[in-house]
């Protein structure tokens, strides 16, 4: 499971408010028993800050019979700017920036009801509390399935 929040940098965020659960990419490294991100202010990051339990899906999916995927349940953590986490956010600069256009999609333009949305840096991390993972055994004959 290590291994696989180590080498892929992609997954789904979901966070809930009042009953109704929000989910969208996530572009993430792995250090230390942690995920770290950032994204522009707007409703995940309010809906994080009202609930800090999330809830965090890496996959890799070679075929329909050759997958992994990884369930990470964690708590949010957001990383202001002060001098007290100015060294948590450089930590977070330095390992989102070892991927190739790390700053996708959390640092584009976007309209909100008409309006541009300020572009307003949040950075984060998620304390991992709980792990999970399922991967395939092994190549599945799919006439063996249907004959199940």
């Amino acid at each position: 499971m290590i291994d696989l929040l180590q080498n892929v940098h992609v997954g789904r965020i979901a966070c809930v408010r009042e009953s109704q659960p929000y989910i969208t990419p996530l572009n993430f490294a792995y250090s230390d028993h942690r995920l770290y991100s950032f994204a522009t202010a707007g409703k995940r990051i309010s809906w994080m800050r009202a609930n800090p339990l999330v809830c965090v899906e890496v996959e890799s999916i070679e075929s329909r019979n050759r997958w992994k995927t990884v369930i990470v349940l964690g708590r949010y953590e957001e990383l202001p700017n002060t001098t007290e986490y100015m060294e948590q956010q450089v930590l977070a600069y330095d390992l989102l920036s070892k991927a190739a256009n790390w700053w996708e999609p959390g640092f584009v333009k976007t309209w909100h009801q008409g309006v541009v949305r300020p572009l307003e840096t949040v950075y984060f991390r998620i304390n991992i509390t709980e792990l999970t993972g399922h991967e395939t055994a092994e190549t599945v004959d799919a006439g063996a399935v249907q004959d199940a």
